[in-house]
């Protein structure tokens, strides 16, 4: 039984590692195949991905924006995904969740495919993260800012890549060198005069998070 009982429209932090430490992402199309999840599936409605499949095989030159564009103009989202970080071994996200039990019918579907996609490439059987998903909730505005930080700049923390130059991170979004879109950045950011004030915001936290990376109350490792 989970202990966390999630609240519509309460913001929790969900990160996961791979099963004995394990690397969950091999290369890039894995990293890829991720993302392409974390855009799809936050839908309240099943088989997004045969449809994407299909379109794909019908169209001649298919892109996900036009996709989404015309596929999911009306999706029903499970959680608004604030912020997010791939890592070779783990993850972290930022969710609110929308509807009830939004992010864990979210996490079952991006864990179940995954899983499947991962298995099949690679030839294996078997669990691939370290059990359900961990959860925590975000129960101020500061430990918001706090971990919007942690969770975008966390390939940075754990010295894997510069989080502003890392493509599976949502921090480039949060200072304005990107406009993916698949990210709410709107209530972080309108707590700050601009992409750069939250940009030394992070510099500042980025500092404090290294130094406290083997707190496992707050954070994964």
């Amino acid at each position: 039984m989970r202990k966390t009982e999630f609240a519509e429209n309460e913001f929790y932090h969900i990160y996961n590692r791979g099963v004995d430490k394990r690397k969950i992402f091999l290369d890039e199309s894995d990293f890829s195949r991720f993302w392409l999840y974390l855009n799809l599936l936050n839908d309240q409605r099943d088989g997004i991905m045969d449809q994407w499949k299909n379109y794909k095989r019908d169209s001649k030159n298919p892109t996900l924006e036009e996709f989404k564009r015309r596929e999911l103009s009306s999706r029903r989202p499970l959680v608004e995904i604030v912020a997010y970080c791939f890592n070779p071994n783990h993850y972290h996200f930022i969710f609110k969740q929308k509807v009830k039990k939004g992010i864990e019918k979210f996490m079952h579907k991006i864990g179940t495919g995954y899983t499947n996609y991962f298995n099949l490439k690679r030839k294996r059987i078997g669990s691939l993260f370290q059990g359900s998903f961990k959860a925590s909730h975000i129960k101020s505005n500061e430990l918001l800012l706090y971990l919007s930080v942690y969770v975008n700049c966390n390939s940075e923390v754990h010295g894997i890549a510069k989080a502003e130059n890392y493509r599976w991170c949502s921090f480039p979004d949060y200072i304005g060198k990107r406009k993916e879109g698949l990210c709410k950045t709107k209530e972080i950011l309108e707590q700050f005069k601009n992409f750069e004030e939250y940009l030394d915001f992070a510099v500042e936290n980025i500092r404090d998070q290294k130094q406290r990376k083997d707190d496992d109350i707050i954070f994964l490792e």
